[in-house]
């Protein structure tokens, strides 16, 4: 029972009712039809006794002719009650669902790279659907069950009260024992709630996983493996809701029994009752349709119990990303367009405190409109660097400097509105080429622009083929275009942003020869007189580039122009003559 009060429950609590309390004025609303639907209930069953004592008993004609009308006047505005509750607690439900839904949204498009590549994709969209739904269902179902069926058990009590105060404190013995079962179900339904959402979270991932690399899993034949996976999360998952089950049946079944109890000795004592002449048909039908009316209520609050635990298990999940991080932005520097100076000083990266250096005491300074290549072997920090400047990793020492100001002195928007990227990994989006072209911030570029840019990185050439033409879909992740197409896409993105700092993360690495060498001459328009970095596997592409630099192990090892670099026969020439050997071999 302790843990009811455990802090942290009673913090998710607080959190989640700040989503509910923006629309108390729809709250009191479901109060008062939940207040009014208790009330009409007991009017139902006291009902009863003048049907018994006076319609049936009694024969008088005079009650059998208005009851009728009462009951139907009664059933009427149960109805109505009942459809103001419903309607009203499902406006806020759906309401709070989407807010937690935006701001969960709105997290995740502030959290820094370094979240996403320790969590799982799976667990964090299952937040988004599974987890959401559940904190929605405890405040919605939660509260219709707790407000009215508590209503209804203090309407029923008062009832039954006013039959027969000794039949009353028959079922009064019982009551507390329900509420300690009630209560010392809730650690279990909690428990088992978490471990829920973790099982889903995992079958989302297997899925997720299977639907993306589909491909690989047909070619290198791991539809057996994959299954495996699946039936092994599935079984977890499986596993859990029935211990969930087991548990919230198992407190159902005692609560009957346990009430069995107590009406067993109300109608002993009824009897006792009807032989002094201490009770009539009538009041006993009443204090009997009473208490067991009673029975609905209380096992429902039974049952909720695991539905609270497991929306708080939920809002437990989501607001432990929603407490996270966002990325460092302490700088307030927003004014105008840079000239592109890119300077790294002394500086050193490494992904954590257990982590390998990555980069280790850099200095590299490019002057504005030039072109610094960055070469080397996979894993040599090539990547890593680049991605140090548009600040998706902050160094661990030394600092970056854009136009002779360190870049943390810019916000992070301003930073980036400066630099342009196309990398290896092409990330497309469900939408149309055009879209996918002006995305983001160029969605106010004009067609003329964008028809200009999709020119120039040779997207119109594949696109005039198509039957929508630019305004055609691209697919999930753009899987209905070849990886040169994307790339294209990407490039002709980059052109439209027109920013003076560009990275070229192996740009042309998806391209065919004959691409190739027209991406290239768009990207050498795209480079002039811009600050250009340039990660390129293949170094015939980076022959004309102002400045090359040679990376091992995060070190800068050599440093020059292609022609310096392969006179003075190090690392570089070493790379270059790999690469002729391996061009003329498979030629």
């Amino acid at each position: 029972m302790s843990n009811y009060f455990d802090p942290r429950i009673t913090t998710v609590y607080k959190r989640l009712w700040r989503y509910v309390l923006p629309h108390r004025g729809i709250g009191i609303v479901a109060l008062i039809a939940m207040a009014a639907t208790a009330v009409i209930e007991m009017t139902m069953v006291a009902l009863i006794e003048p049907l018994m004592d006076e319609a049936l008993v009694a024969k008088n004609l005079e009650t059998a002719r208005w009851l009728p009308i009462a009951f139907v006047f009664v059933f009427i505005l149960r109805g109505a009650a009942g459809f103001a509750t419903e309607s009203s607690l499902g406006w806020i439900g759906r309401s709070v669902i989407s807010s937690l839904r935006r701001d969960l949204f709105q997290k995740y498009l502030t959290l820094p790279s370094r979240f996403f590549e320790t969590q799982s994709t799976g667990p964090l969209l299952s937040r988004m659907t599974y987890n959401v739904e559940m904190v929605a269902e405890s405040v919605t179902n939660v509260v219709t069950i707790l407000v009215r069926d508590l209503l209804t058990v203090m309407a029923a009590i008062g009832l039954m009260v006013y039959q027969s105060t000794r039949l009353f404190i028959t079922v009064a013995v019982v009551l507390p024992i329900i509420a300690f079962i009630i209560r010392a179900l809730g650690t279990a339904f909690r428990r088992y709630s978490g471990r829920i959402q973790d099982s889903v979270g995992e079958v989302t991932q297997v899925t997720e996983e299977v639907l993306t690399g589909h491909r690989v899993v047909k070619i290198f034949g791991g539809r057996e493996y994959e299954m495996g996976r699946m039936v092994d999360v599935d079984e977890s998952n499986r596993r859990q809701h029935m211990k969930l089950i087991r548990t919230r049946s198992l407190g159902v079944a005692i609560t009957q029994v346990v009430f069995g109890f107590g009406i067993a000795g109300v109608v002993y004592l009824a009897g006792i009752e009807s032989v002094n002449n201490n009770l009539s048909p009538g009041s006993f039908m009443a204090f009997f349709g009473a208490m067991m009316l009673m029975m609905q209520p209380l096992r429902r609050i039974t049952n909720v119990n695991a539905t609270l635990q497991r929306g708080i298990a939920a809002g437990d999940s989501l607001f432990e990303v929603i407490d996270e991080n966002d990325e460092a932005d302490s700088g307030s520097f927003a004014d105008g367009r840079v000239k592109g100076t890119v300077e790294f000083r002394n500086v050193s990266f490494s992904y954590g405190n257990d982590n390998a250096t990555i980069i280790d005491d850099l200095s590299v300074k490019v002057e504005a409109g030039k072109t610094l290549a960055i070469v080397g072997h996979s894993g040599s920090g090539k990547s890593t660097l680049v991605s140090l400047l548009p600040r998706f990793y902050d160094v661990v020492a030394g600092e970056i400097l854009l136009d002779e100001r360190p870049i943390k002195e810019y916000t992070l928007t301003h930073l980036r509105n400066n630099v342009s990227l196309v990398s290896q990994d092409v990330v497309l989006f469900n939408d149309t080429i055009a879209n996918n072209l002006a995305y983001g911030q160029l969605r106010q570029c004009s067609r003329e622009q964008i028809l200009e840019a999709a020119e120039a990185a040779h997207v119109l050439e594949f696109a005039s083929e198509m039957p929508q033409g630019l305004d055609t879909m691209v697919g999930d992740r753009g899987v209905l275009l070849s990886g040169g197409q994307r790339q294209r896409i990407a490039i002709g993105r980059a052109l439209l942003k027109d920013a003076p700092v560009l990275i070229l993360d192996e740009a042309t690495s998806s391209l065919d020869t004959k691409s190739e060498r027209r991406i290239q001459d768009a990207l050498n328009l795209l480079m002039k007189n811009r600050t250009t970095l340039v990660i390129a596997h293949r170094l015939s592409t980076v022959e004309s580039a102002d400045r090359i630099i040679v990376l091992d192990k995060g070190k800068i090892v050599e440093s020059g122009t292609h022609t310096e670099l392969l006179a003075a026969e190090g690392h570089y020439a070493a790379l270059y003559r790999m690469q002729f050997s391996d061009d003329s071999g498979s030629s």
